[in-house]
């Protein structure tokens, strides 16, 4: 998998962010803060990128992203190319639930590890499912890209870049919104 060079930007914080709820692939629209958070993604790529024309930009079909990329890429002259495989993890029926709520009617899911946990919730996504969409984004790339999408997704998407094994990619957070993380060299630095 060529390593071409990547600025991850997870969406801007969203109302079911706020109240703790998986919100998977549902979607619940950006707060205020999210909106500021989305602004200042703006204002970190403009610092990295400047006047490059060498640089593409894909983001996530669900509308929280897209508000994201609307709100980060309308002073940069980046047009995004929606992209599927982009999504975050559908988590089956843990999806609009809280952590609590999980904990109560699951009571038996494992938690020792707090990235593979996020692929055990009944009826949702596999580990390998997800991996082999995200995997095909990347073989996909041509090019140095800016890439809008999730918290797990951004989580995988930059583990696979960097060559983790999965229980190493817990490591690698995913939860920071209105940072930019570029990844360029075989390393990532986080902006904010």
């Amino acid at each position: 998998m060529p390593q071409h060079e990547l600025f991850v930007l997870r969406h801007g914080q969203t109302e079911w962010n706020r109240a703790g709820r998986h919100q998977g692939q549902l979607d619940s629209p950006l707060t205020e803060e999210g909106r500021r958070q989305a602004l200042r993604q703006g204002g970190i790529l403009q610092d990295l990128i400047g006047e490059r024309r060498d640089v593409s930009a894909f983001v996530s079909p669900l509308g929280r992203a897209v508000q994201t990329a609307e709100l980060a890429l309308k002073d940069i002259g980046l047009e995004p190319s929606v992209d599927e495989r982009l999504k975050e993890v559908h988590f089956g029926q843990w999806q609009g639930l809280t952590s609590d709520q999980i904990a109560e009617r699951y009571p038996d899911i494992p938690k020792d590890d707090p990235f593979l946990w996020n692929f055990l919730s009944p009826g949702g996504e596999s580990f390998q499912q997800m991996r082999g969409r995200v995997k095909s984004f990347l073989d996909d790339l041509n090019g140095p890209s800016v890439v809008i999408c999730h918290g797990i997704t951004s989580i995988l998407l930059r583990g696979l870049w960097l060559g983790c094994e999965p229980a190493q990619m817990h490591r690698l957070g995913g939860g920071q919104q209105g940072v930019v993380f570029h990844l360029a060299d075989g390393m990532e630095q986080r902006f904010s």
